[in-house]
């Protein structure tokens, strides 16, 4: 394992380190037990670094009380890799040399795509700057959240089967793909059936594609919510929406459809001030199109929300319940590639026409459709259970802009050709 020197100013920081969601300070006489909670807590929710060898701030004297040598902290490591059910895989390690201080030992966890529990079998999370236990429910929530089991898969046991072969929904479908299989059977053969105690029943993914109405079927939310609301703040407040928010409801093809074909009729009417001069609000409709088929197809379905598409004066912000799931961040969101409903994905991508491009296509799509029209990137936020997207009305900036801002942020600079 690699050790390096400590670097200039590296004690100072790490003395004066606030313990976070992303930060823990152990000594090293921890138990190993005990640190492997902290370690479980890191990779079940966002990640963090542990730094092994510094005493708690409360301790008078020295804090930074390494090991001697490394063989000294064979325990933990052995504790850590080979103990977590199931492994965390990609996890950075190294020893920094205090000289006669010892040898701190910092461990860089991941964000996991999997649920992780320690050699007891308990399940930790983290929150703020302490670890959580979870047991239950919450764990199986922690599981769809990170994408390690499929809310789509769960079957829903209340109907019978013959509800969802019987669906119009379900008879149109079969008909545009060109399938001549009898309902059941491409039912099973989909994926769309899953079986509890020796029965088969619709599961939540058959339901969400091809349920009268799935709204009703489904114990959680699963609608679209659109308003308008007459602000360009960051908050809103009940006054300055305009007109009662709309539900969408049906399968989710159809609430896609339905959402857009609503969003378009609000910006039909749509303007603002910008420096005193009256605008109106012009989005490209298929970037619009990609990022609320991204919220509808990726979304949590587990979790109690409807997805909320709020129409301001100057921006439209689109949130999905469910945080990134497996090992997506907002950082690479553009670039990796994960599916948290591959079912949903994969039957509503086999349409003619369909609605979704490959995984992770449509928010190249919606960015370069916003840049031929001059305006800015959407943003992404996770938020606490929850992914927002904001598409703002704001434009690029030219290359005279950067260069004007630039000297009057530098004043006294001259520009040569």
């Amino acid at each position: 394992m690699n050790t390096r020197a400590f670097e200039k100013g590296e004690k100072r920081k790490l003395l004066t380190l606030k313990e976070d969601h992303f930060n823990d300070l152990k000594s090293s006489r921890i138990k190993p037990s005990n640190l492997q909670e902290a370690f479980v807590s890191f990779a079940n929710t966002d990640g963090g670094d542990l730094y092994i060898g510094i005493e708690d701030m409360k301790v008078e004297g020295e804090r930074v009380v390494g090991f001697e040598k490394q063989e000294d902290a064979n325990d933990i490591i052995h504790t850590l890799l080979e103990e977590t059910n199931p492994s965390v895989e990609n996890v950075l390690m190294e020893f920094i040399d205090f000289d006669s201080e010892g040898l701190v030992l910092h461990i860089s966890i991941p964000k996991s795509p999997k649920v992780h529990y320690t050699a007891q079998g308990k399940c930790f999370i983290r929150v703020n700057a302490r670890k959580k236990e979870i047991k239950g429910e919450r764990i199986t929530s922690l599981s769809y959240t990170k994408g390690a089991f499929s809310y789509e898969k769960q079957p829903i046991d209340y109907i019978e089967v013959e509800d969802i072969e019987d669906s119009s929904y379900l008879i149109d479908y079969m008909s545009r793909i060109d399938s001549g299989l009898p309902r059941k059977s491409f039912l099973r053969k989909q994926r769309l059936l899953s079986k509890k105690e020796d029965k088969f029943y619709p599961n939540a993914g058959g339901v969400l594609l091809f349920d009268e109405e799935p709204q009703a079927t489904l114990d959680n939310r699963c609608a679209i919510k659109v308003y308008r609301l007459r602000t360009s703040g960051a908050e809103y407040r009940r006054e300055q929406l305009d007109g009662r928010p709309e539900t969408i409801k049906g399968p989710l093809e159809q609430q896609v459809y339905e959402a857009l074909e609503r969003i378009g009729e609000i910006l039909t009417d749509s303007s603002y001030y910008v420096a005193g001069k009256l605008e109106k609000l012009v989005y490209p409709t298929e970037a619009i199109k990609e990022i609320v088929v991204n919220a509808v197809i990726h979304r949590d379905y587990s979790l109690n929300d409807d997805i909320h598409i709020r129409i301001y004066d100057n921006r439209i912000e689109i949130q999905s319940p469910g945080k990134l799931p497996g090992f997506m961040t907002v950082d690479n969101i553009y670039d990796e590639r994960y599916s948290r409903n591959p079912n949903v994905v994969r039957m509503l991508h086999n349409l003619p026409d369909p609605l979704n491009h490959d995984i992770g296509e449509g928010l190249d799509t919606a960015r370069n459709e916003l840049r031929k029209i001059g305006l800015v990137a959407p943003e992404f936020k996770e938020l606490d259970n929850a992914l927002l997207v904001t598409i703002k009305h704001q434009k690029l900036a030219t290359l005279e802009d950067i260069i004007v801002d630039y000297l009057k942020g530098n004043p006294g600079v001259f520009i040569t050709i």
